[in-house]
Formats: C-alpha cells, sequence, structure tokens
C-alpha cells in the first residue's frame, strides 16, 4: 500500500535534515520543494550560493547537494518511509538534481531497527562536524576502515584508505595547492568572502571558531581561510603539532560528470555520519580537487584509472565547532502546495 502525502512536518523534518549537510565553504547551495503527487522531495541547485573559482566546474555544489540528499534519505527512514532516488532527472532542467520518491511501502520505524544503512545515522547528522584541529596518532581500527569502504561502495563510489606512499604524495599535492590559493589575490577574496565573526547573526560561511590552527611542523596542509599574515583576518590563532602522519582516504569514482559528483556527495555524508558514530573526526582537504593538473596528480597511478573527487583526514580528536544553517523558510519552498499533476 503505497504512503499518504508528506505532510507540512515531515517536509520540515526532511528539510532540517538535508540543510545539516556539509558544503564547500558551508555555502549550503541547495533547496528543497515537495514533489507534485506530495510523495517525494526534489533537491535543487541554488545557483547564487556557488565558489566559482574553488569550483569552476560544479563539482563541489553537487557534492554538497548529494550529501544533503543522502541526508534526506537517512530522515526519510527515521519516519519510516523508503525511499527511491532518481538523480539528474530531467535534462531541460539542470538545476533539479535529484528526486527522492518517498511514496513507496512503508518500512519498519526507527528506532530499533537498523534501518537501511545498517545503523541508525539519524543523530550522527546534528552532530556532525569538521573539525580542523590536531588529531591523535592512534589508528582507525582496521573494521572501522572496512565499513567506511562498504558503506562508499554503496553509494557507487570507491574510498581507497591510503599508505604512507600515497599519503606523502597527497600532502605534497595540497599543500602545493594551498601556496597557490594563499598567492592567488582572487581567491583570498573569495575565500575570505565566506568568513563569519563569532557570535554573529549569520546562517552560512565560516564563523572563525571552526578554522582551527596551522600545523607547526608544516606537515598537514590545512587551509588558511583568514589569509596569510601581514594579511590576517579575524583573532590569530597559535600554530599546534598536529599528527605525525594523518590519516588520509580519497573518493574515486570512474567517472566525472554531474552524476558522479552527486554520488560522491551521497558517499561522504554516510561515511562521514559512519565516522561520527565511531567517534571519529573528519576534515576534507579540498585544496587540490580545485586545481585540474594537481586533482590528477592525488591519484594512484598504480590503481589504474579513477577520478579523485575528495581527499578526507580521519582520525581520532577534539570535536569541530558549529556552523550555522540557514532558516527551513529560506530551503523549503511550500509556497505551491503539492497537488495533482495538470492535464
Amino acid at each position: 500500500m503505497s504512503q499518504s502525502a508528506l505532510t507540512p512536518a515531515d517536509l520540515r523534518l526532511l528539510a532540517a535534515a538535508g540543510g545539516a549537510a556539509p558544503s564547500l565553504h558551508n555555502s549550503q547551495p541547495w533547496r528543497f520543494r515537495p514533489t507534485q503527487d506530495g510523495g517525494g522531495v526534489e533537491v535543487l541547485a541554488d545557483p547564487d550560493r556557488s565558489v566559482p573559482l574553488a569550483d569552476a566546474n560544479g563539482a563541489a555544489l553537487h557534492i554538497a547537494a548529494g550529501a544533503a540528499l543522502f541526508n534526506l534519505r537517512v530522515a526519510a527512514a527515521r519516519l519510516g518511509r523508503e525511499g527511491s532516488v532518481r538523480l539528474l532527472p530531467d535534462p531541460a532542467d539542470p538545476h533539479l538534481l535529484a528526486v527522492l520518491d518517498l511514496a513507496g511501502p512503508a518500512a519498519a520505524p526507527l528506532p530499533p531497527a537498523p534501518g537501511p544503512f545498517g545503523r541508525d545515522l539519524y543523530p550522527a547528522i546534528a552532530a556532525r562536524r569538521s573539525s580542523r584541529r590536531p588529531f591523535t596518532n592512534r589508528d582507525v581500527p582496521e573494521a572501522v576502515a572496512a565499513e567506511l569502504i562498504a558503506a562508499a561502495r554503496d553509494e557507487g563510489v570507491a574510498l581507497a584508505v591510503l599508505e604512507e606512499e600515497g599519503v606523502r604524495r597527497v600532502l605534497e599535492v595540497t599543500t602545493e595547492a594551498e601556496d597557490r590559493i594563499a598567492h592567488d589575490p582572487a581567491r583570498q577574496v573569495e575565500t575570505r568572502s565566506w568568513l563569519r565573526p563569532d557570535g554573529g547573526e549569520a546562517s552560512d560561511g565560516l564563523p572563525y571558531a571552526v578554522l582551527g590552527p596551522q600545523d607547526h611542523d608544516a606537515r598537514v596542509p590545512m587551509r588558511e581561510f583568514a589569509g596569510r599574515p601581514p594579511f590576517h583576518e579575524g583573532p590569530p590563532q597559535p600554530s599546534q603539532r598536529f599528527e605525525a602522519l594523518p590519516q588520509l582516504c580519497t573518493l574515486l569514482t570512474t567517472g566525472d560528470g554531474p552524476a558522479d559528483w552527486l554520488r560522491t556527495g551521497q558517499a561522504l555524508e554516510r561515511v562521514w555520519l559512519l565516522v561520527t558514530v565511531h567517534g571519529l573526526r573528519l576534515t576534507v582537504l579540498h585544496q587540490a580537487v580545485e586545481w585540474p593538473d594537481l586533482r590528477w596528480r592525488l591519484r594512484d597511478p598504480a590503481e589504474g584509472p579513477g577520478h579523485v573527487q575528495l581527499v578526507l583526514r580521519v582520525g581520532y580528536g577534539p570535536p569541530g565547532a558549529a556552523t550555522p544553517r540557514r532558516p527551513l523558510e529560506d530551503v523549503l519552498d511550500l509556497s505551491a502546495p503539492p497537488g495533482p499533476a495538470g492535464p
């Protein structure tokens, strides 16, 4: 038996979960609206919230929307609904990135059932944070790494846990990318446009509290959001010593188009929520994927063809600070009540 239409309360719960997803510079480039039959949710790009220099091809926008889509799926399971996903359903509307159809038969409610993802990931949506601070030198357990690999694979994406040689290669490439960004005035202006004072009323962007320090030994190239002296913006942060050899992973796809980016976003958020469940922290090292030549050097030639979409740093450490979120009325369109399609 098909489910009834989503209620406004259902839609708000779904949109709140979707809006908690990660995005480049916390730009939150998405909007949600009910499907015409009221039994699902559409995910749309918000191009006015793009980051055009750091994301020239739109990959980061699609990855963010994919992460939001995964959160919608998790929240739908919380409502006891099983969903089916269609990516890029309308070639005539490039802003319509995905449709989550929730009109199918009811699923067992959560909890206590683990749901379609093997765990109840819903509480982790609110707890997920970027941590840009030093991690300990404690290794990620092999069983946890295997679970993360399987989770990404279920979303059609490969997660590679890098060995020491691969970690050093990726750190070198990321350091080069960070140096390019630091010496590019236009990119510096773009990055700083997303910084927000602590304690303000912003609903997007990055408060100074989330930025984190630089590595005292210059081994882990964290993004210098506030710029380098003498043009540093915001309160100064003393450098700290990071882990000697960070645990890095890459997310790879066989293709490199919008559908691949949307799958990457779903894999990213699924992995990130699992990381949160296990008490681990995660940082996205995005710098190198912003430069086509450097992005190509991120891949391991021995692994054959593949496109590195993201570099992830995973480990044990302090939680990151929360980032602001846009109000539901800004991301959820309820102005036109859903109804049957016209003739």
